[in-house]
């Protein structure tokens, strides 16, 4: 019964990992790459399995290929001095995650979360909590900004934000992530000493969850995922000390108990949902220690202690911001539909448990590639060690429930997570990656020094060192490459351009500008999704057009003015006109020359203004909203104009700064404010 849940684990695992069950549901997600992620699957593991088998039949003759015990020799003399080496791996770690940082990411978030939480840290930085609104937040409104009218703070739990904005007062927010994964490595080194007795498997866990490439992409990055796992590793260190039977002092016992309810509440106000997947076993842990022994009700109060002190921080950091302790700023901009739940998901779709199946599947399909880049899908060791476990420990089963816990609270949540890898299962990586290391030694158990032993280690070896060599590098360069808009350094281009003190009007999508047109009006972010998903471009654009003409119509009301128009929703197709900007358009309608200018503006190409708002330079960036720029022109008097637009809409396209002069071209009439300004 002691293996039951291990093997459990390892078909559900198994299950998920390998079979396309999205693609066996109707209607919901599917996963396009299923066919390269099976073709990957065959050729890599035909690559990796059968030079292990050709290495294992090798090593029969030629003894130099075998060195039998040179695992728990490793085990051994690192063994010697755990804290010194614990060290130097974090260390090792550190400089892989920085060099991330800095070569793959231009220590600069990429991602609108990262961005919007740099965004975030900066106004905790001034020591302030949120900002003032703007009287035209359309020109420099972000997607993850809540904006109410009267504050502006990010949809973001504090905590995440937190941790940036000590790195931001420092001048260096990007390293941030390699230090809390760097302390990360500590942590889990520290719990492999009581979860794992053999040697050579807490070195070879270690050694994969430090340098394994899921773990260093994201370290490297801005993500919270990070932070928020390095605080739940520590609440699990202390939370073994506070369980420990071994004849620690009932105050030792109290203090390590504080300590982890402590570090899980200040995971909760990073990332709630992993918070609570770890939090919430511990708890049941201590409460089951409470019925052996009614002491233990100590350590189980100083533990809801430490779990109150900072999650009534991040209360009361609510009621400041949203207005309300409970509420948060995603269910001020989203709405309730945010939440974890079978319902509709803010824009629209309806989330139900069908769809949940559908995700579990694409990101344990994703962790598959993504885990450790190899050619032999990323998760077989694992569902072997599982499959073959004989005995768990009580911190064993902790953390399958754990992780079990995690994958169920995804399960109900609507949106599909994927940064890096599948980033909603980022907390599972200390428990792959030791379930992983006990691989060699579960079939040695079973199967002694036989041929298939060493067929496994061998396949291994292989798969490591054809991701070290080739995956990982070609995974690190397709990162740069895809994120060279946002990792694109504008202070340094706008002042080799002699760009200086300048208002830059940068060219977003023409339904990037609807949308923020459209928050202006007063419609909420999930309304505003639903109608620019489902409208002609073209037929939205003017109705917008009349409402802002109008001026009265606002909120609410301007939703329903728009509504009637999602009656041709189901005859609307998808069309690209640049990298990152699609267009709804419905075949045969009529576009007006005003919506021909737009789509032939965004088809020479655009680009985000979300990473420019994070300039540190004297330019003030804003969206190019066309006849309304006139009212940035009279808010910014006396800065030269320039337009921000790449030259061509190839993903690396040159970005390029054109001025335009304000005294030679005529002026035209914006008819929502009466303003005027230079035609474009």
């Amino acid at each position: 019964m002691n293996r039951a849940p291990a093997r459990v684990a390892a078909l559900v695992v198994a299950l998920l990992g390998f079979l396309p069950i999205a693609a066996w549901i109707p209607g919901g997600y599917a996963n396009s790459e299923y066919r390269l992620f099976a073709e990957e699957w065959l050729t890599g593991g035909a690559l990796a399995v059968g030079s292990g088998v050709v290495l294992a039949i090798l090593s029969r003759r030629a003894r130099g290929l075998w060195w039998d015990g040179a695992g728990a020799r490793l085990g051994a003399w690192f063994d010697r001095s755990p804290v010194a080496g614990s060290a130097a791996v974090a260390a090792a770690a550190l400089v892989v995650y920085c060099a991330i940082a800095v070569l793959v990411f231009n220590q600069r978030p990429v991602l609108i979360d990262e961005i919007t939480q740099v965004m975030q840290a900066r106004i905790y930085a001034q020591g302030r909590l949120w900002l003032p609104s703007s009287a035209h937040p359309e020109f420099t409104s972000s997607l993850q900004m809540v904006d109410d009218g009267a504050k502006v703070y990010s949809q973001f739990p504090p905590g995440g934000p937190l941790m940036l904005a000590v790195g931001e007062l420092l001048g260096a927010s990007w390293l941030v992530g390699p230090l809390f994964g760097a302390a990360s490595v500590v942590l889990f080194a520290a719990i492999l000493r009581r979860a794992e007795p053999g040697a050579a498997t807490r070195t070879g866990a270690l050694l994969l969850f430090a340098l394994a490439p899921f773990t260093a992409f994201m370290a490297g990055s801005h993500m919270n995922h990070v932070t928020s796992l390095a605080w739940i590793l520590g609440a699990v260190w202390c939370l073994t000390r506070a369980v420990d039977d071994s004849g620690t002092a009932s105050r030792r016992r109290w203090g390590w108990a504080l300590a982890s309810g402590f570090s899980f509440g200040i995971a909760a106000t990073i990332r709630q949902a992993d918070a609570l997947a770890f939090a919430l076993p511990a708890g049941l842990w201590y409460l089951a220690r409470v019925r052996h022994d009614r002491r233990r009700w100590g350590d189980a109060a100083a533990a809801a202690l430490g779990v109150a002190v900072p999650v009534f921080a991040m209360m009361w950091t609510n009621l400041q911001t949203t207005g309300a302790p409970l509420l948060s700023g995603y269910e001020v901009l989203w709405g309730p539909e945010h939440n974890l739940g079978f319902h509709r998901a803010p824009w629209g779709l309806v989330h139900t448990p069908a769809r949940g199946i559908e995700l579990l599947n694409l990101y344990f399909n994703e962790l598959q590639r993504y885990l450790f880049e190899a050619p032999l899908p990323s998760l077989v060791p694992a569902i072997i060690a599982l499959a073959l476990a004989r005995k768990l420990s009580g911190l064993d089963r902790y953390l399958l429930v754990s992780a079990a816990l995690l994958c169920g609270l995804y399960f109900a949540y609507w949106h599909d997570g994927f940064f890096l890898g599948p980033r909603f299962l980022y907390a599972l990586l200390p428990v792959m990656t030791l379930w992983t290391a006990r691989f060699p030694g579960a079939v040695r158990d079973r199967m002694g020094d036989s041929l298939p032993y060493r067929t496994g280690v061998y396949s291994c070896v292989v798969a490591i060192a054809v991701a070290a060599a080739y995956s990982i590098p070609l995974r690190a360069t397709q990162y740069a490459h895809v994120f060279s808009v946002e990792r694109w350094d504008a202070d340094r281009a706008a002042d080799s351009a002699g760009v200086r003190h300048a208002l830059v009007l940068v060219r977003e999508s023409w339904e990037s500008q609807m949308v923020v047109r459209m928050w202006a009006l007063g419609i909420t972010h999930s309304q505003g999704e639903v109608l620019y998903r489902a409208i002609d471009a073209c037929r939205l654009d003017q109705a917008i057009a009349a409402l802002e003409r109008d001026g009265a119509v606002r909120g609410e009301r301007a939703f329903r003015a728009l509504t009637p128009l999602l009656a041709d929703s189901a005859k609307l197709e998808t069309a690209r006109l640049a990298p990152g900007a699609n267009v709804r358009y419905q075949p045969g309608a009529p576009y007006t020359r005003e919506c021909i200018a737009r789509i032939e503006e965004t088809r020479r190409g655009v680009l985000p203004l979300s990473p420019l708002l994070l300039s540190r330079g004297t330019n003030v960036y804003a969206r190019d909203l066309h006849e309304r720029d006139s009212v940035l022109v009279r808010l910014h008097p006396g800065r030269e104009l320039w337009l921000l637009a790449p030259r061509s809409p190839e993903v690396q396209a040159e970005t390029r700064f054109f001025r335009i002069p304000l005294d030679s071209v005529p002026w035209a009439k914006d008819s929502s404010t009466g303003l005027a300004k230079p035609a474009p």
